[in-house]
């Protein structure tokens, strides 16, 4: 029998804009709705938004958690009708965005009870090489990092890759490009990265996927709903769906290796 298992799941960017937060919100409701309990936390810690995509005014959020004013429990916020839980963060607060060690640690050992409870924690983290960013990063099983089809989003991306691998010795990363006008085009921005990360880093990326350029994703966002909510046919919607089966595909095999069934073997996308 498998292991029940809990996929931590850190999104990362290596530069703002890339449309992170987006993805994050609309995988979590895409594995909400194949059955699977979902903790999507804002972990954009200085610059939080995923309360205004949602439209949603939280009563705490992580700031409130770290000064001692209630537990991270308490300021769990369930978004309906959609059906996970949100962990907010603090807009605005630069002392959370640029947060010492020993506070990033305090944060992370409270936080990392509450997984058990979920089948996915889904991390949005913020966008650069932040030490916060790279202490989520390294924290989580599964890491994405969302690219768009422009040359400063390689460059930057690359940057992330690099600090983290250098810094923790990670090697395993998922590619996933954004706003791609097409498969071709996604693929062919996906091998530039995964040519300098194999030339310079001796490691290879694996491509997740691709989110097609889609105008109902911008008339979501002014919506201030999820896309799979608001336009759950349109073309992006359809990419966002199978990046959550690839997902799902991940932590069937992570609980297989935890069971001792099988080795882990490359993400079968």
């Amino acid at each position: 029998m498998a292991v029940k298992c809990t996929l931590s799941v850190a999104v990362l960017s290596g530069k703002g804009g890339v449309g992170k937060t987006n993805i994050s919100l609309n995988l979590a409701c895409a594995l909400h709705q194949a059955g699977f309990r979902i903790l999507l936390a804002d972990c954009d810690l200085g610059l939080a938004n995923l309360d205004v995509l949602l439209g949603i005014t939280p009563q705490g959020n992580l700031q409130n958690a770290l000064l001692g004013e209630t537990s991270l429990r308490e300021v769990l916020y369930p978004v309906e009708p959609d059906g996970f839980d949100v962990l907010p963060a603090a807009s605005g607060v630069p002392e959370l965005s640029e947060m010492k060690a020993e506070s990033r640690g305090v944060l992370l050992s409270r936080l990392e009870p509450m997984l058990e409870n979920y089948d996915y924690v889904l991390m949005d983290t913020g966008a650069g090489i932040s030490g916060t960013v790279q202490a989520f990063a390294a924290m989580a099983a599964v890491r994405i990092v969302v690219i768009t089809p422009e040359p400063t989003s390689l460059t930057d991306s690359y940057a992330l890759i690099k600090v983290l691998h250098a810094r923790y010795g990670l090697r395993d990363f998922l590619v996933l490009v954004n706003q791609a006008a097409s498969a071709r085009e996604a693929r062919g921005f996906f091998d530039k990265l995964a040519g300098a990360c194999r030339h310079f880093l001796r490691l290879e990326p694996v491509f997740l996927g691709h989110v097609r350029q889609d105008k109902k994703v911008t008339e979501a966002v002014c919506r201030q709903e999820p896309l799979l909510r608001y336009a759950p046919g349109c073309p992006a919607a359809q990419d966002l769906q199978a990046l959550a089966a690839a997902l799902q595909r991940a932590r069937l095999d992570m609980a297989d290796r935890l069971s001792g069934e099988k080795i882990l073997r490359d993400l079968p996308i």
